[in-house]
């Protein structure tokens, strides 16, 4: 049997995807920034609870660890037949400091779960049950992924990064068929995102509140422009500008599936803290403040997403 080894010289490195992400930002952003919040709200919309989900998150991800370093691989199917998944013994202390939740809301989040029947215990084994969540299957998520994934293979073959462009179907197969392992990845590229992106604001709600308004800035402004622009000019112009329309507190709620009064007070604080301003129509909008910390945690989040990108990409390209 002929065995067909990876071309080691055809790999992709993240830190030239990186180098694209900040040159072609202008074009980048406006897919991957809506992506990112319609996984949140899909996420908000199966937990009402980020505590909980990054609490799920976490466990599960040790999981898809084991797995991977045991060299098992589950497809999509394979995965979802099961409905219970075994994870590791659980450790608030370990739980709370890689979440920087403190240890008694992690000891609290972890008892709601095990009352709602989601973490249970076996004589020595601890099992997920997925029964208790039954649209946890992230099958728009995938697709999601696939579709930005691929706008942006199309980027990196202009820049001669990679040797062609990857279908988006292309990406979903693989994807799929190599699910435990593409889903740890993917786990490893979003919870420290969601960690930078609490740190700064206080609370996942906020961020995702706060996120969507900068969105509707970006989609309302960016629409009937097209040109080309630095990441820096992009974000001067779509996110820390204040001459854009703004988004108001009902429309907000419709969007992510966040309680209308848990919105205004959200955005209560917000405006308080000085990451967004309230107009005359009651619209709310980014201030423009605050924009080194912003910049770093959004060069903290595209180097994770170079990272992503370069691992599936290399996967793709070697099966």
């Amino acid at each position: 049997m002929t065995v067909i080894l990876p071309e080691i010289s055809r790999q992709i490195r993240s830190r030239d995807i990186f180098a694209i992400l900040e040159k072609r930002y202008s074009e980048i952003g406006t897919v991957w920034m809506p992506m990112q919040l319609e996984w949140l709200n899909s996420v908000y919309l199966t937990f009402k609870d980020y505590t909980k989900f990054m609490i799920i998150m976490h466990l599960m991800g040790k999981t898809f660890d084991f797995y991977s370093k045991n060299f098992v691989k589950l497809d999509f199917e394979a995965f979802f037949n099961q409905n219970q998944i075994e994870i590791e013994k659980l450790n608030i202390v370990e739980i709370s400091k890689s979440l920087n939740i403190p240890k008694e809301t992690t000891r609290r989040k972890i008892i709601e779960l095990e009352k709602l029947g989601t973490i249970k215990k076996f004589k020595k084994k601890i099992i997920i049950d997925r029964n208790t969540w039954p649209n946890i299957k992230p099958q728009d998520t995938i697709t999601r992924m696939s579709r930005f994934l691929s706008i942006l293979s199309k980027i990196l073959y202009t820049e001669k990064i990679l040797s062609k462009s990857i279908t988006s179907d292309e990406l979903t197969r693989v994807s799929k068929e190599n699910f435990s392992f593409v889903w740890k990845l993917y786990y490893e590229m979003q919870m420290p995102m969601l960690l930078n992106n609490k740190a700064i604001i206080g609370d996942l709600e906020s961020f995702h509140i706060w996120g969507n308004c900068i969105v509707n800035q970006v989609l309302n402004s960016k629409k009937n422009d097209n040109s080309e622009m630095t990441k820096e000019d992009y974000l001067q112009k779509y996110i820390f500008s204040s001459d854009i329309k703004g988004i108001n507190a009902m429309s907000i709620s419709e969007i992510t599936g966040i309680p209308r009064a848990t919105v205004i007070r959200k955005l209560n604080r917000l405006v308080r803290i000085k990451f967004l301003k309230v107009n005359d129509k009651k619209q709310y909008l980014t201030t423009g403040l605050h924009q080194k910390k912003l910049q770093e945690i959004q060069k903290n989040n595209l180097m994770n997403l170079s990272k992503f990108a370069e691992r599936i990409y290399n996967l793709s390209i070697s099966i």
